[in-house]
């Protein structure tokens, strides 16, 4: 099995692991992980890294992401979703007879662009040492510190009423670290409503989209597989090097950092479209990040 990237669209009822787990099973090897999870109830898009493409996967877990999204005001949750045991809210029919798509706006308005947010307590932040769901389940209390993050767009796109809820379906994007089940929570609080997630469908990671992913059933590992090149065209910029270039970076050699280059990381393209090496400049020198195989495909 060569390396590569594998879009994923997960369904419902499953945690990142699952799919990690059966990926191994159809790739016929262990070295398989992901960049970035999805909660069991959530759907949409994965990214999997096969083989030495697991090294790419550091670079994609920063990327923004698109969410399509369905929040319930009326109460809110232990868990700010739909799994969680249901907190009433005081005056939250009063706040739902007085909602309109107006204020339904100004609460989103209030949650776009940079703002400080404090994850959800049953998320998967560090604390001191051990996640923070860990914590929860059992039994401790845990308040997790606010992390400013960008919500560059928070776009309503319908509303509908049921008996003591508003469903309000949501298009966000946003920065890496952004919890959509926190701005479910906060748009509630800020509404006087209370506020859960009850669905949560991911579209996009950077220049991943989920239309270009395969479902469970019907992947085909070897035919779905994106090469690390074609990957890291799409993720970082690239540069390309002569195939002595691309030698001396393979046994972790600088080279001369052609002009221009980037500061940060770029892709190291050979002559034959293989990814050598992920690479940063250093002076006047490119120096090597992470290395690929020369054994594996790459275009």
């Amino acid at each position: 099995m060569n390396s590569g990237i594998l879009l994923v669209d997960k369904p419902p009822h499953l945690t990142s692991h699952d799919v990690v787990a059966r990926m191994r099973r159809l790739a016929g090897t262990r070295r398989i992980g992901h960049a970035g999870t999805l909660d069991p109830m959530a759907t949409g898009l994965l990214i999997l890294g096969v083989n030495s493409a697991t090294r790419l996967l550091h670079f994609l877990v920063g990327l923004d992401k698109e969410y399509l999204a369905t929040i319930r005001l009326g109460w809110a949750t232990t868990t700010d979703d739909a799994e969680g045991e249901p907190l009433p809210v005081d005056g939250a029919a009063a706040a739902l007879a007085r909602l309109d798509d107006e204020a339904l706006r100004r609460g989103i308005s209030s949650l776009t662009g940079v703002i400080d947010q404090v994850p959800s307590s049953v998320s998967a932040v560090k604390v001191e040492g051990r996640r923070a769901y860990r914590r929860v389940r059992e039994g401790e209390t845990v308040e997790l510190a606010a992390r400013s993050v960008t919500v560059s767009a928070f776009d309503l796109r319908s509303s509908r009423a049921g008996e003591g809820f508003v469903d309000v379906d949501v298009r966000v994007e946003c920065s890496s670290g952004t919890y959509v089940r926190a701005l479910a929570r906060d748009l509630g609080a800020g509404l006087g409503t209370g506020g859960h997630l009850t669905s949560l469908r991911r579209t996009r990671i950077g220049a991943f989209g989920v239309d270009e992913a395969s479902g469970l059933d019907d992947l085909d590992v070897t035919a779905s597989l994106l090469s690390p090149a074609a990957a890291a065209r799409r993720t970082l910029p690239v540069v390309d090097v002569t195939a002595q270039q691309a030698g001396d970076l393979s046994h972790g050699k600088r080279i001369d950092a052609p002009e221009p280059t980037v500061g940060g990381p770029m892709g190291a393209i050979a002559p034959d479209g293989r990814l050598v090496a992920i690479v940063e400049r250093r002076g006047e020198t490119l120096k090597v990040v992470a290395g690929f195989p020369d054994t594996e495909a790459g275009a």
